[in-house]
């Protein structure tokens, strides 16, 4: 079969599933809050069915990782002839987070090396508010081969203090350091992506014709009452790689451009037995995100790097 005939199959498949369910429903369909609430779970699920695509979940491990794991905070590798990446004014950055790649099974994910997510331990945590996107504060690079020659001494040897480190102001949202175990999943969209609404509101006009809307502000109930909402905002937090992405605030990307389509990394903030060994302000989350062109050719000159708290 075909690309274009199993694209056809589905797009079928997805209408004979709307045929059906309109079929079991009042004839004309009221339009009372019930309804609406009937219509929308079955709107939400179908938005559950077409975006539901692999992705990798991370969870904290208590280790002591070398600079050739993947790990959360600590030092990263770096080769002999590199040094830690820099501000525009010479701040050293430090190691957010490093993956090795070995350990993502994922389509169009890197094979090989070590990809990592550096940024300025300032008050903003490397953020640019004005440009998510200037890798100056922040920075992601990637190392497709590895010398297994360097020591963690030779990078602690290159480390230097940077203006917020001299005046006993610096901030990371990283207490500590610590391995990562890795987990294949699955997810799909839920409202704090960007691209939510319009999907939903094509699926609930498919099943509710007589009555269309044109956003969940629409809806005469709160969107949060239907029944996948919980697990989908579940689903869109946790660290992990690739599936969609979850904010406290809002998606800094706009739902018209789809140049950043890909999460490359999702950091979030992470609490055991009371203390807390990540936190994005005030119990944030930290997300990164690419073109997935561009992944599959490791370029990684072109991210978009968001953070947010409540």
């Amino acid at each position: 079969m075909g690309f274009f005939d199993k694209f056809k199959k589905k797009k079928d498949d997805l209408t004979s599933e709307l045929e059906s369910y309109k079929a079991q429903q009042p004839q004309p369909p009221i339009s009372d809050e019930k309804n609406q609430k009937l219509c929308a779970n079955e709107a939400f699920r179908l938005v559950k069915k077409e975006t539901e695509v692999s992705c990798v979940t991370m969870e904290l491990a208590e280790t002591k990782p070398s600079i050739f794991d993947s790990k959360i905070g600590g030092n990263g590798y770096i080769p002999h002839d590199g040094d830690f990446p820099e501000d525009s004014k010479g701040n050293q950055l430090r190691l957010l987070a490093q993956i090795n790649c070995t350990d993502v099974s994922l389509e169009d994910f890197p094979k090989q090396g070590l990809l990592q997510f550096w940024i300025l331990n300032n008050d903003l945590f490397g953020l640019n508010f004005d440009d998510g996107a200037k890798q100056d504060t922040f920075r992601v690079i990637y190392h497709k081969d590895i010398d297994k020659s360097v020591t963690e001494e030779e990078i602690l040897s290159k480390i230097k203090d940077n203006e917020f480190e001299a005046d006993d102001e610096g901030y990371m949202p990283v207490e500590g350091e610590y391995g990562l175990t890795f987990k294949a999943d699955t997810d799909y969209m839920s409202d704090n992506d960007c691209h939510f609404d319009k999907l939903f509101c094509k699926m609930y006009n498919r099943v509710n014709p007589p009555e269309p809307i044109d956003s969940l502000n629409d809806l005469d109930f709160d969107f949060d009452e239907l029944e996948f909402y919980e697990e989908s905002m579940d689903k869109s937090f946790n660290h992990k790689i690739g599936g969609y992405p979850g904010f406290t605030q809002w998606d800094p990307r706009n739902e018209n451009d789809d140049n950043y389509n890909f999460l490359l990394f999702q950091l979030d903030s992470d609490f055991n037995n009371g203390n807390y060994e990540i936190l994005w302000g005030d119990a944030g989350i930290g997300n990164f995100f690419i073109n997935r062109e561009k992944l599959k050719q490791l370029d990684f000159s072109d991210v978009l790097y968001n953070w947010d708290c409540g």
